[in-house]
Formats: structure tokens, C-alpha cells, sequence
């Protein structure tokens, strides 16, 4: 069992087509216990978290649902290992694993919170005063497109406010709403009604970044139905102004909404394919960006991580490593033997993908290279344990700021389809890795 207050070692586990690990020392990594938390299923762990770990000034917060379905929330003064929770009022279907929890904090230090969204009425909130765990009663943003809302996602600005990203609509029939929040009038405005058009056929299934400059970088996928089979092809846009304008890697000004046949894509993958929706992008110190991202080629049977960004042009690399088979297909939360993977790039250009596979026992590995990526990629893993259903969700300020990679970690269960597993709850713990 993994225990708090120790710090670990770990030396690179290499992959059979990597080389020696090239970080002078080994990572060092701190883990924390925060409390128990849902373990029937993946809700706590799910990728598309934005965010189960933001840090403000000198707190870092977190939030999870505790083996009752209520949702808690976690402070901490930064690097400490002494988290305070408070357990609040607010509940939501658990047993959707889709019904997540996403926090972010603005510039004046107000904690805000969406959970329990999956194709249903917005649950919103904020905290009553800045840095407090008490939140005010729920309330609508703007009251409009807001009765059938899944996957919030918050941003943060350089001048403290906030984006808030959702989809409006179905699996297979949803688009695309952003919203921004004011922090000296404390409301919300809406920025783009639908960005991104399904046209009452498909929809995107998004990962999305702003970079230290506040630029807005959206990819995606389509998807043609709710199985996740028919997700097809990755696509990109990006704005330089809030959210207002939007245009292709190659400058060229998208007139909105963007449609499957206006969209930029970037990396065609058919249908079938077992690729993934909803993983993670970053930007290097240039501002190019780079999505993670998992496929087969029509040749093999096994998917493959891989990272698609661009320099002058658009580049595909295949991390390569995996040898193990799956499919993708149905509908709901899928039992999969791998994680979606984050992504980050350092200010000495070394990008990081984070992840878990049943080949290396699930624990918390990281695959590396340098950019421009020529050379094999290399893995280490960050813990012993096995971590089931994990998937990775960081604290994107605190990378931003200090290049510190500071993961949510929990062991959950998912079995296929919505099922839930016998164990009630397990420890929240955060993983702080600093290079």
C-alpha cells in the first residue's frame, strides 16, 4: 500500500525498444493521502477531468465523490502534506462514470466547481468567499443551452478569469459552448454558442489547452454515433482572442461553427480504428502544440500511443511500444487495459506522456523523448502499485508555473459498460513529481 509522507526513488523500467534512461538522477516522487474516495467505478479518475487537481497561489485543492456519492473537497497549503477536506451537500448519480467533478480557481481566489453533468441540467457552483471550501447554492451561468450539459471543463486566464467548456447535446449529436467568467462583475457571458457543429448528425469529442500567452487550442475527434467505434480522423483550431475568433494551424479564419467539412484535419484515422476520444494537448515554449492520442494502423491489431504536433508541419510519431490487443466498441464507460494519456512539454523541450497498461501492471508510467522527436521513446514508471482503471488528471497551473507534474491517483474499478465493482472506496492520494 502506498503510503504518505515518504518520498520514493524510482529507476526507469525500460521498455523492450527503449534505451537507458538519460535523466541524471532518478525522478523522485511525493505522494500524499487526502481521504477515501469512490472506487466503483472510474468517475473519480476519468481523463477529461479539467481539473481534479488546480493550484492558486500558495493552495493547491482537489475534489472527489467519498463512498456515499457526496462530493469533497481538498486543500492544501502547496508541497504540504496535510490536506483539509470538507464534505459538502451536493450528490450526483455515481454510477455514471461520466458524472465528474471539475474545479478551478480564479483570479481572486474563488473556487468553482461543476459536477454530476452528463446530458443533463447544469450543477454549478462557487465557493462564498475566496479560498474557502464552503460553496454557495447551485446556479445557473447564463440560463441558456444549460438543460443538457456534459463534460465541463474550466480554464484559466492570465488576467484571473475563467473559460468553461461543455457540450450541449448527446453522444453523436452535440456541439460545443464556451463560456467566460468575469471576475470584476463575478458573472458569466457566453462566448460562442456552438463552436464546434454536429449538425444534428455527430459530434466532437474535444481536449483542449491555453498556453501561457492565452492562446486557445482546441482538437478533437468525430464521432458519427454513440459507439465509440465510429470515432474517425483528429482535427484543430485555435484563438488568439479569448475565444471570439477562430482559426486553422495555417492562419486561415474558420467561419464559425466549424463543420466535419470545414474542419482542419490534422491526422486522418478511419473509423474503427480504436481510437480514442477525449485525451489531453499542451504547447511547447513556442506555442505549437502537441495532442496525445491512441490508434491502430489498418495493418496492425494493436493500439499504439501516439503524439501528433506540429513545428513547421504537421508530425506524427508512434510511440511503439505496445504489443497487446483490444477493441473499442458500445456504448457507455469502457473496461480498457490501457488509460488516455496526458500530455506535457518542459521549458527544455522534453515531452512527458503520462499513462497506465495492463503490460506494465498499471502502475503510473511516463514515456519521454526530446523534441524534435528522432530518437526511441523511453518509459519510467512513478509507483509499485497497481492502479485499475486509473487515468491520468494533473494540475495544469502548477505545471504552467513551476514544471511541477502533480497527478490525482486512485485505484477505481470500471467494469464495461456502467457496471460497478464490489469495492466501495479507496485512498485519494496526489503524486507530485518534480523534475
Amino acid at each position: 500500500m502506498l503510503k504518505s509522507y515518504l518520498t520514493y526513488i524510482f529507476i526507469a523500467v525500460l521498455a523492450t525498444s527503449c534505451h537507458r534512461t538519460s535523466f541524471q538522477n532518478p525522478p523522485k516522487t511525493t505522494i500524499s493521502q487526502v481521504g477515501h474516495g469512490w472506487a466503483k467505478n472510474s468517475i473519480n479518475t476519468v481523463i477529461f477531468r479539467k481539473n481534479a487537481l488546480v493550484t492558486h497561489g500558495n493552495y493547491q485543492y482537489t475534489a472527489y465523490y467519498n463512498k456515499t456519492g457526496q462530493v469533497v473537497l481538498g486543500k492544501r497549503l502547496l508541497h504540504s502534506t496535510n490536506w483539509e477536506t470538507h464534505t459538502t451537500p451536493y450528490t450526483a448519480n455515481t454510477k455514471d462514470a461520466h458524472n465528474s467533478i471539475s474545479i478551478m480557481v480564479d483570479g481572486d481566489g474563488f473556487l468553482h466547481l461543476a459536477w454530476g453533468n452528463h446530458n443533463t441540467p447544469l450543477n454549478y457552483t462557487k465557493s462564498i468567499a475566496p479560498f474557502s471550501l464552503q460553496m454557495d447554492d447551485a446556479m445557473a451561468m447564463i440560463g441558456r443551452n444549460e438543460q443538457h450539459v456534459s463534460y465541463p471543463e474550466f480554464y484559466a486566464l492570465q488576467d484571473g478569469n475563467l473559460l468553461f467548456f461543455y457540450r450541449d447535446g448527446g453522444s453523436g449529436n452535440g456541439n460545443l459552448v464556451i463560456n467566460r467568467y468575469n471576475t470584476q462583475t463575478q458573472t458569466w457571458q457566453r462566448v460562442q454558442d456552438n463552436l464546434i457543429d454536429g449538425e444534428s448528425l455527430r459530434n466532437a469529442y474535444w481536449q483542449a489547452y491555453v498556453d501561457p500567452q492565452d492562446q486557445i487550442h482546441v482538437s478533437w475527434v468525430w464521432r458519427e454515433t454513440p459507439d465509440v467505434a465510429s470515432n474517425h480522423d483528429l482535427a484543430y483550431a485555435c484563438s488568439k482572442d479569448g475565444g471570439k475568433t477562430w482559426q486553422k494551424s495555417t492562419g486561415k479564419t474558420y467561419q464559425l461553427p466549424i463543420t466535419e467539412s470545414s474542419a482542419e484535419i490534422i491526422q486522418h484515422i478511419p473509423q474503427h480504428s480504436e481510437l480514442i476520444n477525449q485525451t489531453s494537448m499542451t504547447t511547447d515554449q513556442n506555442g505549437n502544440p502537441y495532442i496525445v492520442s491512441y490508434w491502430r494502423d489498418t495493418v496492425s491489431k494493436v493500439p499504439q500511443f501516439r503524439v501528433v504536433y506540429k513545428q513547421n508541419n504537421w508530425t506524427t510519431t508512434n510511440l511503439k511500444f505496445r504489443k497487446t490487443s483490444f477493441s473499442l466498441s458500445g456504448l457507455g464507460t469502457k473496461a480498457i487495459p490501457i488509460s488516455r494519456p496526458q500530455i506535457v512539454v518542459n521549458k527544455t523541450n522534453q515531452v512527458f506522456v503520462i499513462f497506465r497498461d495492463e503490460e506494465r501492471a498499471n502502475k503510473v508510467s511516463v514515456a519521454y523523448n526530446t523534441i524534435p522527436i528522432k530518437s526511441p521513446w523511453q518509459i519510467t514508471d512513478l509507483t509499485h502499485d497497481d492502479y485499475g482503471a486509473w487515468e491520468p488528471t494533473l494540475d495544469s497551473e502548477l505545471w504552467k508555473t513551476q514544471n511541477i507534474l502533480s497527478l490525482f491517483l486512485q485505484k477505481t474499478y470500471q467494469i464495461d459498460s456502467e457496471g460497478l465493482s464490489e469495492i466501495d472506496s479507496s485512498m485519494v492520494h496526489v503524486l507530485d513529481w518534480k523534475l
